[in-house]
């Protein structure tokens, strides 16, 4: 924040209320603002000690609210093309994200993890990796935890993983980490940034302030990665890794059911992946990531492999939920596009009834579908999407589709559908807006439902 004193902070949700609360810790001064003029504002000061400290516009911001301010924060979730930007830029008001306004504030090593799928895990597995080695350890981001709730904890001891999204890096200035990853790139959040070519440039953003004393881990199966990886403009040294053959140089990768270290010439087993409490080649490949992102924030190998031999699938991320007649129930709300559904299914060693459906992020689904045959048995369609998912299906020969009204009757379908050694999979291929507020939220009502059968 420097020394910016009047404030106005965009969003009141969580990161919004976040970095308000920060900016109040730093002795500045806060205009809270969201667009939306029905929100509640006695719901918005309850968040704060003092709700009278807080100044709140509601609906439309005019240039004489601006007065005095000379920061405006952005809540990751409002699109850079929204009306009242045009307002900030003609009072010439100078706009950061709230994951800039964290980093500005915070201390010690920093890592930061990004890509459309796996985020979560990784960032999740980063955290208990440094917890081995380091005292004081803060895991934050997207995964969450605002980094503005943290960044004023952490010291010059301190060690941070912060799993970031597009969204997030679209408003960055100084944002540097000592050690970035990019895990995969593929179509998502079109509805937002329009094009592919938008979304690429803001994934690989979080290297722009990257040096040559910093890493970048990046997937080497990737064709965008690789290619970015071996580009003359990127600066910070590349680790690679891949579940598909073997890298160049130093990195990880999958052989033999083990995965593999190669550093300087010398290559070594880390860990075979029957000790792993994680499903799939997906989350091996976010186990190679966060190994590579432990060994370059210093973590001893041994006390990585403890780690991983520790660690159990986030909520939300292909997590085991019950077993009743059998039959196996499997809570991956957090595949909220295509290519994390795919990963998702390949996971389930079995027949698979599949609940799937949600808001439309503009997303195609035909590599996923192309995948139904043989192994989902039947497609229990909820939400917005559920005629476009179905339209999909007919075009590739899948007409074992049913339409449920929420996820209650989705899941006593899924459960009269399903036979013994069978796997029952929520793993949307969409966002949960719509029908619910999050994808949290979806999970936690699958769960309960799955409970109550």
């Amino acid at each position: 924040m420097k020394e910016s004193r009047k404030v106005l902070v965009a969003g009141t949700g969580k990161s919004g209320i976040a970095a308000a609360k920060m900016v109040m810790q730093m002795g500045g001064e806060v205009l809270l603002y969201n667009s939306n003029k029905d929100t509640d504002a006695q719901e918005v000061r309850a968040n704060f000690d003092d709700p009278d400290a807080v100044q709140l516009i509601l609906g439309e911001l005019r240039p004489v609210d601006l007065r005095g301010v000379n920061l405006a924060i952005m809540s990751p979730g409002i699109p850079m093309d929204s009306s009242f930007i045009t307002v900030l830029d003609h009072a010439k008001v100078p706009i950061i994200g709230e994951l800039e306004l964290a980093y500005q504030a915070s201390k010690g090593k920093l890592a930061a993890i990004t890509g459309t799928n796996g985020k979560t895990t990784t960032t999740a597995l980063v955290g208990e990796i440094l917890k081995k080695h380091y005292q004081d350890v803060h895991v934050a981001g997207n995964i969450g935890e605002p980094f503005s709730n943290e960044a004023l904890k952490t010291s010059e001891e301190s060690a941070t993983v912060v799993e970031v999204s597009s969204f997030m890096l679209e408003t960055i200035s100084e944002f540097k980490p000592h050690v970035s990853a990019i895990l995969n790139i593929t179509p998502d959040h079109l509805d937002r940034h329009k094009t592919m070519a938008n979304y690429i440039r803001c994934k690989k953003a979080i290297a722009i302030n990257q040096t040559e004393d910093d890493f970048i881990i990046l997937n080497y199966a990737d064709p965008e990665l690789k290619k970015f990886g071996k580009s003359k403009s990127l600066k910070p040294k590349v680790v690679w890794f891949t579940s598909h053959g073997k890298p160049e140089g130093d990195g990880l990768y999958l052989s033999d059911d083990c995965i593999f270290l190669r550093e300087n010439g010398m290559e070594q087993v880390v860990i075979d992946v029957h000790e792993l409490n994680l499903l799939g080649t997906h989350n091996y490949e976010n186990v190679m990531a966060a190994v590579a992102v432990g060994l370059k924030m210093d973590v001893p190998l041994d006390e990585i492999r403890e780690a991983l031999k520790e660690f159990k699938a986030v909520e939300h991320r292909i997590e085991f939920v019950r077993e009743r007649c059998k039959v196996r129930y499997y809570n991956d709300s957090k595949g909220t596009n295509p290519d994390a559904a795919i990963q998702a299914l390949k996971a389930m060693p079995g027949p698979t009834i599949l609940i799937a459906g949600g808001y439309d992020k503009h997303s195609e689904y035909d590599d996923w579908v192309k995948l139904f045959p043989g192994k989902v048995k039947k497609l229990v369609l909820l939400g917005e999407t559920r005629d476009k998912i179905y339209e999909c299906c007919r075009k590739h020969g899948f007409d074992e589709v049913s339409y449920a009204e929420d996820m209650s009757e989705a899941v006593k379908a899924c459960a009269s559908f399903a036979d013994e050694g069978d796997y029952v999979l929520l793993s949307p291929a969409c966002a949960s807006w719509g029908m619910f507020r999050n994808y949290e939220e979806r999970g936690r009502i699958f769960k309960k439902c799955v409970e109550e059968l």
